[in-house]
């Protein structure tokens, strides 16, 4: 018969593995390399956010030239990209993307129209699914499209801004590309009427 092998508890080993153990969620939330994710625990779920595959790409694959200038944003990284017309300025922007694929839009299309302080109504598919929305919000704080939108030639489609700065990084739209609106403003800026865009 073997002898049971004693439990030995160590104060300070204990202590330890209990520092270490409290400390994890904040080295998910803080590491930073290549392929880093953010963990955000919300009290219904656990969110997966994207900060990374985020790095600087060249024009040339996506776009035949820079006429107008071009955008560029890349549904998976969560990213949008923005070249100049003559190339001196590029861009690296975080941006929220569409909450599932059959919302998500992809293709080539342009700006079409520029708004600062837009208004907003749901389309007829999101009043169908949210019912409660309100018909119609104002240029303001509770606006959904934030500070500025650049129109696209897809009906209903935006490039905009946000209030809510949790969205961004993450699945959080319904159809909309959305930016901080430090990040709208600057784009609002740089691109024009006829900017080329494309969504991968």
């Amino acid at each position: 018969m073997t002898k049971p092998i004693p439990r030995i508890f160590d104060r300070r080993g204990f202590l330890a593995a209990g520092a270490a153990f409290a400390a994890t969620p904040a080295l998910a939330q803080n590491v930073n390399g290549a392929d880093t994710v953010e963990i955000e625990r919300e009290l219904s779920q656990v969110v997966r956010r994207n900060i990374s595959s985020f790095r600087a790409l060249d024009w040339q694959p996506y776009f035949s030239s820079l006429n107008n200038g071009a955008v560029l944003v890349d549904i998976t990284s969560r990213a949008l990209h923005y070249w100049s017309e003559d190339g001196a300025t590029y861009k690296l922007y975080p941006s929220s993307v569409p909450l599932t694929e059959d919302l998500t839009r992809r293709g080539r299309t342009s700006v079409i129209r520029k708004v600062e302080g837009p208004s907003w109504a749901p389309t007829p598919a999101m009043k169908k699914r949210n019912p409660e929305w309100p018909d119609f919000v104002g240029p303001g704080p509770d606006n959904p499209l934030g500070t500025h939108a650049l129109y696209l030639s897809w009906q209903y489609y935006r490039i905009h801004g946000t209030h809510d700065t949790r969205k961004i990084g993450r699945r959080s739209s319904n159809g909309c590309i959305g930016l901080y609106n430090e990040h709208i403003q600057e784009l609002f800026r740089l691109t024009k009427v006829g900017t080329q865009v494309l969504l991968i």
